[in-house]
């Protein structure tokens, strides 16, 4: 029996053995950082198919690991990296312009496990052996679960925590469809629920109310918005999703080149455009999200001379020390990188590319889900424009399920935080001034909403 656990530590197999003896992964100095922390992490590869290899890290909590929640924690795009969550949102690192880490005082695991993973394959450090980087939808929820799986395999210990999904942007797809596979998989995970913050929940939705959210914090003036009720409105209701009317798509257009075309910051309307207005390519993929049904061709300003030169990066946001601190051979080598793989990306091109969408609305998901034992948490920071908070107040209100406290206020330091408003089983919050990531932009505030909702005890 000790010659076969022996065995099994080997492969992160062994149930009896604490994770600190599974070495592989462990994590033993990272580069800018004088000295480890008091919590163990890992870093490593999860089999997620034939041929994929999900990269993830995995950091204990800074409380009681052995009891503390376990959440997962997916990055959106399609095809952005998880790393970003980890080093610039709610993990335990941040990182200085010349490549040294700090303690994040706001980190979500201080609460709680989580585990960071680069999905799909060809994101991040994340890859397939057959350099087939083709995926939709439905095999990233499949993908995603298998690899949930290699890490229990990893880490039996934590099968018995309490477990939960969370993610963000595109993963507002991800995390219900995989919570789904939860679900009817076997009961050997102790799923507890789920949190999408300012996710791709329905794409009508979110299309109709941006034209509301631009009109109403200055965006678009009064003429346009009265060609808008004029030729997309009929009787109170209208259509800015697909209609066919000529005006009204000349309208929408307008609208359109507003919002993406005059230098605004689309993940946080209120902030500064990282960069001014020179063009990257990965904005031009995340402003395909929005009014797909109209494929609308927008000429593209020349990239200037002086614009940032690392490929993946969103326009307006600045990921250069992520970047920079990722590909060092130092941090790949501490990280357990596979030196055959090429330069770490925020964004992956290739994948997004490649994408197959199909899933427009995500409703028939949520309401699948609540039959079943679990708890929802929809947040939105509410200056973010890629995934506006009105579209995701109106997703959940289209649920229909019976209201248990009406819309009001919750606090941090006794100022208000934000409004929430709870159903059975599903929250809806917002995070007041937060753009589109909110464990970045209003990190304090997220880490109470994040202990609240795991602790399920009020927002208030």
């Amino acid at each position: 029996m000790k010659l076969l656990c022996s065995l099994l530590v080997l492969s992160g197999l062994c149930w009896g053995l604490s994770t600190s003896q599974y070495a592989p992964d462990l994590i033993t100095s990272l580069p800018g950082l004088a000295e480890l922390p008091n919590f163990k992490q890992w870093s490593g590869y999860l089999q997620a198919g034939l041929d994929k290899y999900f990269h993830y890290w995995f950091v204990e909590s800074q409380g009681n690991p052995e009891s503390d929640p376990l959440v997962l924690w997916l990055n959106g795009g399609p095809g952005c990296s998880s790393m970003e969550g980890l080093l610039a949102e709610n993990g335990p690192f941040r990182i200085n312009d010349d490549g040294s880490l700090y303690m994040n005082p706001y980190s979500w695991n201080l609460v709680a496990n989580v585990l960071y993973l680069e999905s799909p394959a060809g994101v991040g450090y994340s890859y397939s052996s057959s350099q087939n980087y083709k995926i939709d939808d439905q095999q990233v929820a499949a993908d995603n679960y298998q690899a949930l799986q290699s890490f229990f395999a990893k880490f039996p210990n934590f099968t018995s925590n309490d477990f939960y999904v969370f993610g963000e942007s595109y993963a507002g797809v991800y995390v219900p469809s995989l919570s789904a596979q939860i679900v009817k998989g076997p009961a050997s995970i102790n799923f507890k629920g789920f949190g999408v913050g300012n996710g791709m929940n329905n794409y009508q939705l979110n299309d109709e109310t941006l034209i509301e959210f631009s009109y109403y914090h200055g965006i678009i003036g009064d003429n346009l918005w009265e060609s808008l009720n004029t030729y997309c409105c009929s009787e109170g209701v209208c259509n800015f999703y697909n209609s066919t009317q000529e005006q009204c798509l000349d309208s929408i257009l307008e609208a359109y080149r507003m919002i993406q075309g005059v230098g605004l910051n689309i993940y946080n309307l209120y902030a500064p455009c990282w960069g001014a207005t020179g063009y990257q390519e990965r904005y031009a993929a995340d402003m395909s999200n929005l009014y797909r049904q109209y494929q609308f061709n927008v000429a593209v300003p020349l990239k200037e001379p002086w614009s940032s030169p690392i490929p993946g990066v969103p326009k307006c946001i600045n990921a250069t020390a992520m970047y920079v601190w990722l590909n060092q051979n130092n941090v790949r080598q501490a990280l357990h990188i596979p030196g055959f793989l090429p330069n770490w990306e925020l964004c992956s091109t290739q994948v997004t590319s490649q994408y197959q969408r199909q899933y427009m609305d995500m409703a028939p998901f949520y309401q699948e889900l609540l039959q079943s034992n679990v708890r929802i948490l929809v947040y939105n920071g509410d200056t973010d424009m890629a995934c506006n908070f009105l579209g995701a107040e109106k997703f959940v209100e289209s649920l229909n399920q019976p209201v248990m406290t009406t819309y009001q206020p919750w606090y941090y330091q006794r100022q208000v935080a934000g409004f929430f408003k709870e159903y059975e089983q599903i929250t809806f919050l917002t995070v007041k001034g937060s753009g589109h990531m909110v464990p970045q932009y209003r990190p304090a505030q997220a880490l109470k909403m994040f202990e609240c909702f795991l602790k399920n005890t009020t927002y208030l």
